[in-house]
């Protein structure tokens, strides 16, 4: 490898992509096109540098397996950060064992490093465990140290494991240090801000509060029971009852927990399920029906009577009654959680994030986009989305994937 090329990849290396550029920019040969291409990656040309770390693999000759691969570690960091959750896996995957079969730890933890990223933002939080579980961090130069405890962080936040997330953050920051890359330093420091940013609401009979994840953590443990709204599940320390695909029975489990002790008029439940603003007796018939149904989903949890002007909650094995809330109520707050993360969007992506069909989510895109909440630009597969940060945006509690004991 001749000096300018080894000046350039030291210069990427550091965070320096207009001193790699400088050295690299008019040449065509392969280590300069792949060089070029991580470049303007880093600069934010995307698909400039996705173009070039194609030319760059295929003008690498047949015994450069090594090469090629890591054209496709890069190709592969570039689709996750264009959010192109569609780009496919077992290539990376082909290429990670590449550099692992020829000895280059550091790009085949790089590639694993990008593969439990992936999985991580479609909520597996499972299988990025399982994945990150082979991998052994020490080795590891500071920036990939910094970018695998980043990752660690996120599973822990994700799990409302605080504690573990603050290590991992601390972690990060030390190595990003070593690293001396401002914008690495930049993401963990961005990263760390979601502990100390509320995350969530809690509506009980003593008032309204924000609470810090580490808060709901200790009130998930506690012996509440909890109504969750950002989750909709209704659990206590032991117990969790899925009501997501029952928003009747969730809107009334909610209305009751807003008033526990006290009981909920007829009138207010017909209103806050149903949304009827003349109740008639089809809709008191109604509402006896899905009472019925929402006793026997919460029977492990709680009991509900009636009562001479409604109906009442009364918990089994807790000792108060909190509803937790978002700290923004939006309409589609699951796909505003995602844009909020800063990158742009495809429809197709929003989809596989949140297993939804692709055509809900771009109805539901087009309705956000109306109301000045969205914002797209480029055309038919280049089409992407994004949102400016809302501030206070609960950007973990509604992203994809389980909270302990879900």
């Amino acid at each position: 490898m001749d000096s300018l090329i080894t000046a350039a990849a030291r210069a990427l290396a550091s965070g320096d992509p207009l001193g790699a550029l400088k050295r690299v920019a008019l040449r065509d040969d392969a280590p300069a096109l792949a060089l070029r291409g991580i470049a303007m990656a880093q600069l934010g040309d995307l698909v400039r540098a996705k173009a070039l770390l194609r030319s760059a693999a295929r003008a690498f000759g047949p015994k450069e397996a090594v090469a090629r691969a890591r054209c496709v570690v890069a190709e592969a960091e570039i689709a996750l950060v264009s959010r192109d959750l569609g780009w496919p896996a077992k290539t990376l995957d082909a290429a990670r064992a590449t550099l692992e079969a020829h000895g280059d730890r550091v790009n085949a933890a790089h590639a694993r490093n990008l593969w439990v990223r992936r999985l991580l933002l479609i909520g597996r939080l499972d299988e990025a465990d399982h994945a990150l579980a082979g991998l052994d961090p020490a080795p590891l130069p500071p920036a990939l140290k910094a970018a695998h405890e980043l990752v660690v962080a996120g599973i822990a936040m994700r799990r409302l494991q605080t504690t573990a997330a603050r290590a991992a953050l601390a972690s990060a920051e030390r190595a990003a240090r070593a690293a001396a890359i401002p914008a690495l330093t930049a993401e963990v420091e961005s990263a760390s801000l979601v502990l100390n940013t509320p995350a969530a609401r809690l509506i009980a009979r003593a008032g309204e509060r924000p609470l810090l994840l580490e808060d709901v953590e200790a009130l998930l443990a506690s012996n509440a029971l909890v109504v969750d709204a950002c989750r909709y599940v209704v659990r206590d320390a032991r117990t969790v009852v899925s009501l997501a695909t029952r928003p009747v029975l969730f809107a009334l489990a909610r209305a009751l927990a807003e008033a526990w002790p006290a009981d909920v008029p007829r009138s207010t439940l017909l209103a806050r399920a149903f949304r009827a603003k003349h109740a008639d007796e089809s809709h008191r018939a109604r509402l006896r029906v899905e009472i019925g149904r929402l006793r026997v989903e919460l029977r492990p949890l709680a009991d509900l009577s009636a009562t001479k002007r409604g109906f009442a909650l009364a918990p089994r094995r807790a000792c108060e009654v909190v509803v937790l809330a978002p700290p923004v109520e939006e309409q589609h707050a699951v796909v505003l959680a995602l844009l909020a993360d800063g990158e742009s969007w495809s429809s197709s992506a929003l989809a596989i994030a949140l297993g939804a069909s692709p055509r809900t989510v771009q109805r539901t895109l087009d309705q956000l986009a109306a109301a000045g909440k969205a914002q797209s630009f480029g055309r038919g597969r280049a089409r992407r989305w994004m949102t400016p940060l809302v501030p206070g945006f609960p950007t973990i509690l509604l992203l994809p994937g389980p909270l302990p004991s879900d």
